[in-house]
């Protein structure tokens, strides 16, 4: 089965499962032949491993047309988006198994 996202304002509004034998034209089956008009972009459960479009589309997501790409909402406002459209916080995580949270007033990691 094919995943199609519905685009609006280049943010994604839901997903819909596309019939394999109807994958090719996932556009033109969902608007047209299903009656839900709209834009429709594919995106796939294996994005992260394969590249396409980078991550699987989810409610919320922004689709970006120039890269081509779904990315998740911003976590925190200091966070910036990466080559791989993945949000990077302003200071790297640090190493180890301890759980950390990132405090956006202090920009800074911090164990519960």
């Amino acid at each position: 089965m094919a995943h199609f996202a519905e685009i609006i304002d280049n943010t994604v509004a839901r997903v819909l499962v596309v019939p394999d034998e109807q994958e090719h034209r996932g556009q033109e089956y969902l608007a047209n032949d299903l009656g839900f008009g709209g834009t429709w972009i594919q995106t796939s459960y294996n994005a992260t491993t394969n590249g396409f479009r980078k991550h699987y589309a989810g409610m919320g997501y922004t689709y970006d047309p120039t890269l081509d790409a779904f990315y998740p909402p911003q976590p925190f406002p200091s966070w910036t988006l990466d080559a791989d459209c993945n949000w990077q916080p302003p200071t790297p995580r640090p190493a180890g198994e301890t759980f950390y949270t990132w405090n956006e007033t202090t920009q800074e990691w911090e164990t519960p």
